[in-house]
């Protein structure tokens, strides 16, 4: 399995925090936001790469974070830049994702995850229900206000956790299960990503794949036991830091 790291946004929302530092290096308590991350990641069983992607502005930081981890015993991170430079000529998290199995030429399942999301679910449990449904595996989270379920990908569920329903940032959410950026596919998965380019659909937010996905096949979410945080806002990620401070 290769795990797939997107970091290749410009994080407009966070400057002036973000204008020549990415999201996801950005401090957080003692540590970065992509060192907690990458806890996650390496609690994956069977991951034996983990590619992160970012865009030609910010590859050369990734690329010395990258060498000052201290990888022994872990699965490798290679750094790749998906050559953009602002908003304006960025390829979206799925066209990222296509350029990256294109790149490193993917032939093997994937882990997808938001290079700056900070999550305490346990991804271990999430890896064995997808081994257990061996379909294409999502991670759902109840999320009660309104106005947060209208920033996000929200779906129906069946009660063995299928998709029966998912639309990315609806105005009138069909239910209160958050779908966030976790991802595990099989390696069959792969080819209907440009499937799903080809017939004109968005390049964007990630969870706009799924979406398209459970109308071709079954797709599956569980049930996260824990929480997401998407430090989106410069408010947000100072009341985070004041959250982490002592960790």
């Amino acid at each position: 399995m290769i795990a797939i790291l997107l970091a290749a946004g410009y994080a407009t929302r966070l400057y002036p925090l973000t204008k020549d530092k990415p999201k996801s290096l950005l401090p957080l308590g003692s540590r970065l936001i992509i060192d907690y991350i990458m806890d996650s990641v390496d609690k994956i069983p069977d991951v034996s790469k983990v590619v992160l992607i970012t865009n030609d502005r910010f590859a050369d930081q990734f690329s010395s974070w990258a060498e000052s981890c201290d990888r022994e015993g872990k699965a490798p991170i290679k750094v790749i830049n998906d050559g953009t430079t602002d908003d304006s000529n960025k390829r979206g998290a799925i066209g990222d994702i296509i350029y990256t199995i294109e790149q490193e030429d993917i032939d093997e399942d994937i882990c997808i995850l938001a290079g700056d999301n900070i999550f305490t679910y346990s991804i271990e449990n999430m890896y064995n229900f997808f081994r257990e449904k061996n379909a294409p595996t999502l991670i759902a989270i109840k999320v009660p206000e309104l106005h947060q379920r209208q920033k996000l990908a929200i779906a129906v569920l069946d009660d063995s956790g299928r998709v029966l329903d998912m639309e990315e940032k609806p105005v009138e959410p069909k239910s209160e299960w958050g779908i966030y950026a976790t991802y595990f596919y099989g390696r069959e998965i792969l080819p209907l990503f440009k499937e799903y380019i080809a017939e004109g659909n968005s390049p964007d937010a990630p969870g706009n794949f799924p979406s398209w996905l459970y109308k071709k096949m079954p797709v599956y979410a569980f049930i996260g036991d824990g929480t997401c945080i998407d430090i989106g806002t410069v408010e947000n990620y100072e009341k985070t830091c004041e959250e982490y401070k002592d960790r």
